[in-house]
């Protein structure tokens, strides 16, 4: 396949206008940035704000274009755009630099990152889970052990120095894998049918859940290390407890009430009651995992388990039918970018001038390739290609990304858990698991026979 380079101009052409724009503006928009305005109003705060929505939504959508053109997802072109705009320091401008110190575009990425993760969790139902069978529960418990240990085992390896709490998160980024990008490759293939897919696809989503619990296990531990608590077996057991704990409870709990809850709110006549009633669920779940300790994401996909058509199926006549993925898109589609974009400029391309930092992020990447490779073991029916279930779990995508995000905000004897340079090798991983899964699928799936219609 080739790609014209046509396609690339409107991204060149606007990166190159609001480089120069916002080069102009830097003394400007850093004096709101800082002060928080002034009382005439000269030095808003939403200056800065407003210019980086312009930018990150623009530069998204025109590099998720070119994505897409090449047959990538673009959540791809969000975060290496992003990577560009955070090191534009290396032409000797940095025109952008207020985007990465900027506290509300910070606040409404992890925003964004909540309702992807309620988005996740919309897609997923508790009686799906329930049916993916035990080969697909196998492979999904294999793709978050094994990757989880070789990504401790690649951390205690090449920075031997740090915390072995790094080295134990820098596992965590292993273990989910990126159901979307898999999903949308099998369909255009016409192989999402096959038993091989179901099964790929059932494991990713409790591969999800898993490495969620996992997440808030190694997030919890780092808290109180940072309190003073020595980690041990016994703190690592009574965070995971906690953490299965709140989603058991939330899970059962919620299904009980949500039905009184819509049957409720149908009596309602306020005007968009259906995602409005949504949002209240998702950022209320979420808020009460922040408050047991757990990452709000927990909340937010628990809060999307919990959500099935048939409790609000009278309240969605109202809307035109509309499911509760359809009203939340809008909010998706302007508050997604923004995190990934915001990523992006996290990574420091000076980093990877270091030959050890580069050799780091290829093993991590290995290890996490390998680790998938590991799980397929766990196909238990006769007579399927476990090739190609291992190759569908490799994408760590969205995922990996909302993992390093959480762990560079994270902080221990007051430096972050991940530091600029074990991030950088994490989104190279996620970049390149994400870039070798498509060819690798079409390659091995086509060899299927296709799955009926």
């Amino acid at each position: 396949m080739t790609l014209s380079l046509r396609p690339m101009l409107p991204l060149l052409y606007s990166l190159f206008f609001l480089s120069v724009l916002a080069n102009q503006l830097s003394p400007s928009l850093s004096v709101a940035a800082e002060t928080g305005g002034d009382p005439g109003g000269h030095a808003s705060p939403v200056i800065p704000v407003l210019l980086a929505l312009v930018t990150i939504l623009l530069v998204a959508k025109l590099s998720g274009d070119l994505m897409v053109r090449v047959g990538q997802p673009e959540v791809l072109g969000e975060l290496l755009v992003g990577i560009v705009l955070g090191n534009l320091s290396l032409l000797g401008i940095d025109p952008f630099v207020f985007m990465r110190e900027n506290s509300v575009l910070e606040t409404l990425s992890e925003l964004g990152v909540v309702l992807l993760l309620f988005e996740v969790g919309l897609h997923t139902t508790v009686p799906d889970m329930l049916k993916v069978g035990g080969s697909a529960f196998l492979v999904a418990v294999l793709g978050v052990i094994v990757p989880f240990f070789l990504g401790w085992g690649v951390g205690a390896l090449f920075v031997p120095e740090a915390e072995r709490l790094l080295h134990v998160f820098i596992g965590a980024t292993l273990t989910a894998t990126s159901v979307g990008i898999t999903a949308r490759v099998l369909k255009d293939l016409g192989k999402i049918n096959t038993d091989e897919a179901k099964i790929v696809l059932g494991a990713a989503v409790i591969d999800d859940v898993l490495g969620l619990l996992v997440l808030a296990a190694v997030s919890g531990i780092i808290v109180a290390a940072q309190a003073g608590t020595e980690l041990d077996i016994g703190s690592l057991a009574g965070v995971l407890g906690l953490s299965l704990g709140f989603l058991l409870v939330a899970v059962i709990i919620g299904r009980m009430i949500m039905p009184f809850c819509f049957r409720f709110v149908a009596r309602l006549r306020s005007q968009g009651i259906l995602l409005a009633t949504s949002l209240i669920i998702c950022f209320g779940f979420a808020y009460l995992a922040g408050l047991a300790g757990l990452a709000p994401i927990v909340g937010a996909f628990t809060a999307g388990l919990i959500l099935e058509p048939v409790h609000y199926k009278d309240l969605a006549a109202r809307h035109g039918n509309a499911m509760i993925e359809e009203l939340v898109s809008p909010l998706l589609t302007l508050l997604v970018p923004i995190f990934f974009v915001i990523m992006g400029t996290r990574v420091n391309l000076r980093d990877f001038m270091q030959m050890n930092l580069l050799g780091f992020a290829f093993c991590l990447t290995l290890m996490a390739i390998i680790g998938k490779q590991v799980c397929s073991l766990g196909v238990l029916k006769k007579g399927l290609d476990r090739i190609a279930v291992g190759l569908g779990m490799i994408p760590r995508g969205e995922v990996g990304l909302i993992f390093a995000g959480i762990g560079a905000n994270l902080t221990l004897h007051g430096k972050p858990v991940v530091d600029s340079a074990t991030y950088g090798a994490v989104v190279l991983m996620v970049i390149l698991t994400t870039l070798v899964t498509p060819p690798l699928i079409k390659w091995r799936f086509s060899r299927l026979p296709s799955s009926p219609l």
